[in-house]
């Protein structure tokens, strides 16, 4: 393994790290009694020599070995998250080192667990590099070092393959520098959609550019210490509601809703997957309302149906958000958010869990399984949206699902042990690894991960990684 090319691409990293990072200084030079210009720009100009450097004294390369790529993926990542900690660490306040990195992890993997009691007190300047750091780990920063190395590379094939899986490039037939570039536009077209639509029902654009940017990204962060319950407006929920479901649907079929080209069976509603997601959503949205109801926990149908659909499309696409404090709500309803915090978007997303994919590939096994042990001379053919289903896909997303469990397993022990209750511990491991950000208990919608003991907030952090990355590119790199 050749570790010039590591270093190379890291320090590529680490230049659009410092672009995103001198935005926020220049922004909080901008604003009145702003106090983190200096925090973002020392982090700024380090994060710019320590990317160049590298960049400038190797040489780059044609070809990038797949073990390569994994840990070129890993370290990556890793590099983004300890750089982009350097401004909280340096402003303090309630940014320890710990907090500072477990802020930065959530951010990056677009999680939106935070330790923050106060949001609001945060700077402007900080608070826009906090929601930058979430929208650039929604596309991935792996992707935008794709679009840097020309088609004529396999470095460029590796990287992409190891950041996203082939669930994720299914609808794209094209080469890997288009599927990126296919992301980038459709992920930075539903960003300004939601930031203009925002911006018209009275928000102000700091606050509009902030959720939007979260939204999109399905990150959740927000600057009101509240969530979206500070805004208290039925219309910002509903563009926030297609927001958040449309980071959560696979880019590239979202593109081809509107330029569909010669590929037919890319049109969003001839989708399995989506017509599943969505399917299953509103469905927990339907037992969740009438759940409420039956509680009585609002007053009216239309206050149930309002927080029980923006609370489940919230959890279900892992962003976050809150209008209401799920801790209250009956333990039917929390069952099905738990299940939708594992299941969670699509492929190709933004969104983290499991994916709705995979479900329908071993739902197709099972059902496969089945007709063969009905009748073992009878040969049948699944089919995955217009295609036959190839046998080691649906065992791969099998082995997933297993490593995806095992992980929350170890880390709902761990948070056990620590001394979380059963019902905070698990879910905190299910929403770190999902990159969800809220659970219950302890760590509430209304809550947060401020008081967890450093042990907790470590093991989460390797949670939020994991799930991020789909675990392969982190075992496999250690395995190397």
């Amino acid at each position: 393994m050749r570790t010039h090319v590591i270093i190379r691409h890291c320090g590529i990293v680490l230049l659009i790290i410092s672009l995103l990072l001198i935005i926020s200084a220049i922004t909080a030079l901008l604003s009145p009694s702003d106090n983190s210009f200096v925090p973002l720009a020392v982090a700024g100009l380090l994060a710019l020599i320590c990317g160049l450097l590298p960049v400038l004294m190797t040489k780059s390369v044609d070809k990038i070995q797949a073990k390569e790529g994994y840990t070129i993926v890993l370290c990556a990542w890793i590099t983004a998250w300890l750089f982009g900690a350097i401004p909280f660490m340096i402003y303090g306040g309630e940014f320890s080192i710990i907090n500072a990195l477990f802020e930065s992890m959530s951010g990056f993997t677009t999680t939106g667990a935070s330790i923050l009691n106060n949001i609001e007190s945060l700077p402007p300047g900080l608070q826009l590099w906090r929601i930058a750091s979430a929208w650039i780990g929604g596309i991935g920063v792996v992707l935008l070092i794709s679009l840097a190395i020309p088609d004529d590379r396999n470095g460029q094939v590796i990287l992409v393959s190891s950041e996203t899986s082939s669930l994720a490039r299914e609808y794209f037939k094209g080469g890997k520098r288009g599927f990126v570039r296919i992301m980038m536009l459709t992920y930075t077209a539903i960003t300004l959609i939601s930031f203009i639509c925002l911006k018209m029902t009275g928000m102000g654009w700091f606050d509009s550019l902030i959720h939007a940017m979260s939204a999109c990204s399905t990150c959740g962060f927000s600057n009101k210490n509240s969530s979206i319950a500070f805004f208290d407006n039925p219309v910002v929920e509903i563009i926030l509601i297609v927001s958040m479901l449309s980071g959560a649907v696979n880019f590239t079929l979202l593109y081809s809703a509107i330029i569909p080209g010669r590929n037919k069976r890319s049109y969003i509603l001839k989708s399995e997957v989506f017509r599943v997601f969505m399917i299953l959503t509103f469905a927990a949205v339907l037992l969740i309302t009438v759940s409420l109801k039956h509680n009585h926990l609002y007053d009216t149908n239309s206050q149930s149906l309002r927080h029980a659909l923006f609370q489940t499309v919230s959890i279900a696409t892992t962003t976050g958000f809150a209008t209401a404090d799920t801790n209250v709500w009956p333990s039917f309803c929390i069952g099905i958010l738990i299940v939708c915090s594992i299941i969670c978007g699509c492929a190709g997303s933004t969104s983290g869990g499991i994916k709705i994919d995979r479900i329908v590939l071993v739902g197709k096994g099972i059902r496969y399984n089945l007709h063969q042990f009905r009748d073992p001379l009878l040969v049948t053919r699944s089919k995955f949206d217009g295609r036959s289903c190839r046998p080691y896909e649906i065992s791969q997303a099998q082995l997933f699902i297993l490593m995806y469990i095992g992980f929350i397993f170890l880390g709902a022990e761990l948070n056990i042990a620590a001394g979380m209750d059963l019902r905070s511990g698990v879910s905190a491991a299910i929403a770190c690894m999902g990159n969800v950000g809220p659970g219950f208990g302890q760590v509430g919608s209304m809550n947060n991960y401020a008081d967890l003991p450093t042990m907790i907030k470590l093991s989460s952090m390797v949670l939020m990684l994991a799930g991020r990355l789909e675990i392969y590119p982190l075992i496999l790199s250690f395995r190397r």
